[in-house]
């Protein structure tokens, strides 16, 4: 009889984290070689760009931390 290895959650959070990461990161990226025509209030920060790297960060850290383990 086989038995049934699942993933834990975290596994999916951090892919989950990269990939929506990963979008912010780039859409960031695109406001900066491409800027709005109207000015926000502190856009020179680019915070697309921090979160988008930070959750790409943490999700990867998730995904590395729990990829060989089963539950």
């Amino acid at each position: 009889m086989s038995e049934h290895k699942m993933k834990p959650i975290w596994f999916f959070v951090g892919l989950i984290l990269i990939v929506m990461g990963g979008i912010i990161l780039l859409s960031g990226i695109y406001q900066i070689i491409n800027p709005p025509e109207a000015k926000k209030v502190l856009a020179e920060t680019h915070p697309a760009v921090w979160w988008g790297a930070i959750m790409v960060l943490f999700g990867g850290a998730l995904y590395f931390k729990t990829r060989n383990e089963t539950v």
